[in-house]
């Protein structure tokens, strides 16, 4: 009884989304996983180890003699219970969809249009040739290309971006015809042109050559810095980059909309759009959040597509059949009234091996989102996600309508968008203060109030009653370009981490807010990414108090002898065990486990851990939002050597390595003298050895970079002291906190 009042819904919108497989036309089938059973079993094995667990605690609580330690492996257990109760409600119903695009019908002219929003931010970070070959993907999409309309959102104000969007539209037109008439796979010329097994005719020679020319120029431009007038080949673009003056700032700059491709003389050609919306110091912006929606506005101006799909700058198109997939969907009439979005997944290229930086994200993009499936639908995950646009205007039942009509979801764009007219309304509306005492941003568009507006802007759609479907084509529908640096992928999870706090301390928590529109289920579900910081606390508490109690002789967890000894034992192999199979389930290896279960504690000890202190010195008012982007510039050759060879690079020095070196320290130090105590005495903390051996496996890169390497990504001299110098106070202080 409870299992169907728990899973009631998403049962019930499965049985309205599966169609019948019998029937010739069907678009799609859902498929359950078949471990959902074990699992449900599993969890209630689980729950008992738990709730033994808590029983035992509190015997502990009244008896013991320290009570402060038993109250922080008390508090440390609550936050394990509760994320691993988050992480069953994603495992008692995964679902497996099948679409087949093969069989939708309408014929291209039919076809719904569709607006393609590309954020950028930073020519130097996120490199323009990037840029122009993920818009370049998507504009050869498998699709009416006059039904196309690429908008690029240029937040960083570069003309650097704007040159190479201009040499991309002269290139498009041989680029797209060329994919279309010979069914080419890889449509982002870069990936074609690189692979061996592209075509050597002389058509394709020409076009190669005609890429690697436009490729130079960019090139150049970008590392001179500013556009020079000799390399503007086309004359009704020369006076656009007079707006870059000696008082335009990426800061403060007036708004630039220009139209570089349109259909209405380029027959059959994609629209492509470059928007750099106004910026003012003195006005709020709200990041990613903000562009997306000064580019839902324009584009309602100009196109007011019913599609919308969202990247980021580095994902380019891998599947040129990716909408039709996404059409399965948002046009199956059984379905589509309160589907607001289809996510695809996030694939990444250039991954070595065994993944040691745990770059694929597999538990969030791949074996979560399954568990999602099985519910209200995935969360929104930043990129490669085709939105209804009706989503962004109120819940299903209740249009919210914006401020002015030109705007509304339902309205048609029937002017052309370089009329006077539509132009001076599209830069109207993409003024830096155009939201002042407006809906937008609260009930219209993306959300506010997060760094992580995609986790916040999913969760807020879900709770208006909108559903969502993930769709994972066998051939994936997109790629991107993830961090090589440890640096970068840490800062990058820090900014994720404060974004999720952001929300977890606002009205709008998945607990209090969420459970009053969605199933327990689901709210749990959100609660897993919203309390990610949190597991700092038990990663610092267990890596750190058992192994200072070794080293004094204390102990901290039961004996061999005593029967809570198989408890610990019992949940912590299910635990792995669980998550072991998960991740073989859904396409990793053990090796990638391995490491990703390894970066996960290099998180807790720095993204998670810096993150808190971050977002609490935000609230204080003793530190500034900001948002740094991540470098998707891969150009130190010595960096990537050391990649490719799977060793760890820490570069250049930084406060973000102290936390896990210390903890590396503590353990290591703790594992010799617990061997001793044994070999010595015959008899020792076994839990608490355990414990400290598993860290010191984990942390073999670590002592490597510490002791062993020589090159410029070993670990920094002076974090190596002063994470002695902490050890040396923790175990010093640690004799008198565990007395």
């Amino acid at each position: 009884y409870l299992w169907s009042l728990f899973l009631q819904k998403p049962v019930a919108f499965l049985e309205k989304m599966e169609p019948r497989r019998k029937h010739s036309t069907a678009l799609h089938t859902c498929h359950p996983c078949r471990r959902a059973i074990p699992y449900r079993i599993y969890a209630v094995i689980h729950t008992c180890g738990i709730i033994a667990l808590m029983y035992h605690h509190v015997l502990s609580l009244l008896t013991a003699n320290n009570t402060l330690i038993t109250c922080l492996l008390l508090l440390s257990d609550i936050v394990l219970a509760f994320m691993w109760a988050t992480t069953t409600s994603l495992r008692l119903n995964p679902v497996h969809r099948t679409e087949y695009p093969e069989k939708y019908a309408a014929k291209p002219e039919d076809f719904p249009k569709l607006d393609v929003f590309i954020c950028t931010a930073d020519p130097y970070k996120e490199p323009p040739m990037m840029v122009v070959n993920t818009a370049l993907s998507v504009m050869a999409y498998e699709y009416a290309s006059d039904k196309i309309s690429v908008y690029v959102s240029d937040d960083g104000g570069s003309s650097l971006t704007l040159f190479a969007l201009m040499e991309a539209a002269k290139f498009s037109k041989r680029w797209l015809p060329f994919c279309k008439n010979y069914n080419v796979q890889d449509r982002s010329p870069e990936v074609y042109f690189s692979s061996e097994s592209h075509s050597q005719s002389e058509e394709a020679e020409n076009l190669k050559l005609m890429y690697e020319d436009m490729k130079s120029r960019v090139e150049n431009v970008v590392e001179s810095g500013k556009v020079e007038t000799a390399f503007i080949t086309c004359d009704q673009f020369r006076g656009v980059f007079d707006l870059w003056s000696d008082k335009f700032t990426r800061h403060d700059h007036p708004t630039i909309i220009q139209v570089l491709q349109h259909n209405e003389t380029d027959e059959m050609m994609p629209n492509l759009i470059y928007v750099s919306r106004e910026k003012s110091k003195v006005s709020p912006h709200h990041f990613k959040a903000g562009a997306l929606n000064t580019l839902l506005r324009v584009s309602a101006v100009m196109t007011n597509s019913p599609i919308i799909l969202t990247l980021d700058c580095d994902m380019y198109s891998n599947n040129p059949t990716a909408p039709l997939h996404a059409l399965c969907y948002l046009s199956d009439p059984k379905i589509n009234f309160g589907l607001g979005f289809v996510q695809f997944p996030q694939k990444f290229q250039g991954i070595n091996k065994n993944d040691i930086y745990a770059s694929e994200l597999k538990r969030p993009f791949d074996i979560n989102t399954v568990g999602f499936d099985g519910l209200m639908g995935p969360i929104h995950m930043g990129t490669g996600c085709f939105f209804n646009r009706r989503v962004f205007y109120g819940p299903p039942t209740s249009l919210i309508l914006p401020e002015i009509e030109k705007l509304g979801p339902n309205r048609i764009a029937d002017m052309p968008i370089k009329t006077q007219g539509i132009l001076a309304l599209a830069h109207d509306v993409a003024g830096c203060n155009y939201e002042r005492n407006t809906n937008w941003g609260s009930k219209i568009g993306f959300r506010y109030g997060s760094l992580v507006e995609d986790y916040y802007t999913g969760f807020m759609l879900h709770c208006e009653g909108w559903r969502s479907v993930f769709c994972s084509p066998k051939k994936a529908a997109f790629y991107g370009e993830s961090p090589k640096c440890l640096t970068d992928i840490i800062g990058q999870q820090i900014r994720w981490s404060v974004g999720l706090l952001e929300v977890t301390f606002s009205r709008y928590n998945p607990i209090t807010y969420g459970l009053k529109s969605l199933s327990l289920l689901m709210s749990l579900g959100y609660c897993h990414y919203a309390f990610w910081p949190f597991w700092s606390i038990p990663l610092v508490v267990y890596g750190l108090l058992p192994q200072v109690a070794i080293i004094h002789g204390f102990s901290v967890f039961p004996k061999a002898s005593d029967p809570w000894f198989w408890l610990y034992i019992i949940l912590f192999l299910g635990g792995y065990a669980q998550d072991l199979s998960d991740f073989l389930l859904e396409g990793g290896t053990y090796r990638k486990w391995w490491n990703d279960q390894r970066m996960w504690m290099v998180r807790g000890l720095s993204s998670f851990f810096f993150g808190f202190t971050e977002f609490t010195l935000q609230t204080l008012n003793l530190s500034t939002q900001g948002f740094n982007v991540t470098s998707k510039a891969n150009e130190d050759n010595e960096q990537m050597k050391r990649y490719e060879q799977e060793i760890f690079d820490f570069g250049p020095s930084s406060s973000m390595f102290l936390p896990m070196t210390t903890v590396a320290i503590v353990n290591l130090l703790a594992f010799v003298w617990g061997i001793y105590v044994i070999f010595t005495w015959g008899e020792g903390p076994v839990l608490e050895l355990m414990l400290a051996s598993f860290a010191v496996v984990n942390c073999l890169p670590i002592y490597e970079a510490m002791v062993l390497r020589i090159d410029d990504g070993k670990l920094p001299t002076r974090i190596c002291f002063l994470a002695g110098l902490l050890t040396f106070v923790l175990i010093g202080s640690g004799y008198f906190f565990l007395k």
